[in-house]
């Protein structure tokens, strides 16, 4: 099958890409630019692209492909995501390359790239399929960058699917993980809602929040939307200090930054639950969950929340909950302007609920919902609204995961409590997404404690919040 990439992944304008490109059908063809945005406009549609089959090595999931140059592109462009199509008589392939901005601009959406590395299983294993070392150089699987119908082929919605649509959807090719990484999923929606809003977004990817932190120098707002599970200490660095310094980060996203990972000459790795193969096991940049005491750095410090605390929803062997949050404070600047009343829920009938979801460690006072601070969540932190989950035993994993894969209920109890027993279980088996706020250094944290919920802009409620959010904090 035909395959593309592009390095690199992200420049400032007037820089040069270079594409890619392995074709099965050999001969002439044709290499498209698309703005995705507001609009999707063509910028680039050059013909006469020779393509030609390219080596395929047996390590490019760790080493990647090494290909040569298609053809290289001087990214004349305004700031934004750009996919690539090269398209011959038979198939199309898709890449990608990202825009930076070199003027102000409302926020700054931070692609989610160390996570779609980690579920990229093109050329060899991914995290979850065996493999500890992603090379950023090398195709994305079918699905990630562009994908139809996403409002169903979404994992919150695939209890509902009929078996036409489990047909529909494996006859486009696309890869079981492109559900749960990829442009084409949170972002692609995100990008759509905010530019028709009139807010001015600037984009980067997780790489660099390392390479190029000034980029957030253009912003007043730094924004994670959808799935964004993996960061480096370099990224948290980044984000904390942005923040503390009088910047704002708005995280429309969950599972944020559960996994400590390292960016290694243009590879992702990370030993996840096997810190003790790592070779920098016992130092401050052992690869493993951030809550982990070997690390000792919850999550919670930078966004509030932490997956080890929250879990799934409506998705199998979790709760299946409205899909919507529970409002406890809606006279709060978020809810301005929804006219939501205590209790009352928002998204549920989008179900931005679903999927992976953060929480913190709670406790019921007076019947609402406060933390407990016990799991590193800052003091001050307020919760909005929250919703059921629960994290996965091993015996509830997914056949898809390796089989040495364990379950966050037995690791979490494992590595935070000392020991998976029953009783350490329990303390976390009623998890939630959590939606709150706090004041870190000088500026502010808001989080939705989902990864969902920008399936949801389309809700008048939604949207309303969001909006109030980017208005506050931008």
């Amino acid at each position: 099958m035909s395959a593309i990439y592009c390095w690199p992944q992200s420049v400032y304008a007037n820089e040069d890409v270079q594409i890619y490109a392995h074709c099965e059908h050999e001969g002439e063809g044709r290499v498209r630019v698309t703005r995705v945005g507001r609009e999707n406009n063509v910028v680039r549609d050059i013909e006469g692209v020779e393509l030609v089959r390219q080596a395929i090595p047996h390590d490019a999931a760790s080493e990647g492909c090494n290909w040569r140059i298609t053809t290289t592109l001087r990214a004349d462009l305004e700031t934004g995501f750009y996919l690539v199509e090269v398209i011959n008589e038979v198939e199309t392939s898709f890449g990608f390359f990202v825009v930076k901005p070199s003027t102000v601009v409302d926020a700054m959406l931070v692609l989610s790239t160390s996570t779609w590395a980690a579920y990229n299983n093109w050329g060899g294993p991914s995290f979850y399929t065996g493999g500890h070392t992603s090379s950023l150089k090398r195709p994305l699987p079918p699905g990630f960058l562009s994908k139809n119908n996403l409002q169903r082929f979404r994992l919150a919605r695939l209890q509902d699917w009929t078996p036409i649509e489990h047909k529909a959807f494996a006859s486009k090719g696309y890869s079981q993980w492109s559900m749960a990484a990829g442009w084409a999923n949170w972002e692609y929606l995100f990008v759509q809602w905010a530019e028709a809003a009139g807010y001015k977004l600037g984009f980067a990817t997780s790489q660099d929040l390392i390479d190029d932190p000034e980029v957030l120098d253009q912003t007043n707002l730094y924004l994670s939307v959808g799935h964004d599970e993996y960061w480096t200490r370099e990224m948290r660095d980044c984000v904390e200090n942005f923040v503390d310094h009088g910047g704002n980060a708005a995280f429309f996203s969950g599972n944020v930054a559960f996994w400590q990972a390292r960016l290694e000459a243009d590879k992702l790795v990370c030993y996840k639950m096997k810190p003790e193969e790592d070779p920098l096991a016992g130092t401050e940049l052992t690869t493993t969950m951030w809550s982990d005491p070997l690390v000792g750095r919850p999550e919670n410090e930078m966004t509030g929340v932490s997956f080890t605390r929250g879990g799934y929803a409506r998705m199998n062997h979790s709760p299946m909950g409205t899909g919507g949050y529970r409002v406890q404070h809606p006279e709060h600047w978020a809810f301005a302007n929804t006219e939501l009343q205590r209790d009352g829920l928002v998204g549920a009938n989008a179900v931005v609920v679903g999927y992976e979801c953060d929480g913190c460690a709670v406790e019921n006072r007076r019947g609402e919902i406060v933390p407990t601070h016990l799991d590193g969540t800052p003091e001050g932190f307020q919760i909005l609204a929250h919703a059921p989950a629960r994290l996965w035993e091993t015996k509830h994993l997914p056949q898809a995961l390796r089989d040495d894969y364990v379950g966050e209920l037995n690791w979490v109890a494992e590595r935070v409590f000392g020991e998976d027993s029953s009783d350490n279980r329990a303390l976390l088996q009623t998890g939630y997404a959590v939606m709150g706020t706090f004041q870190r250094g000088q500026g502010t944290v808001f989080t939705t404690g989902c990864t969902d919920w920008a399936y949801g802009l389309s809700d008048p409620q939604v949207a309303q919040i969001t909006k109030n959010v980017l208005d506050y904090l931008a």
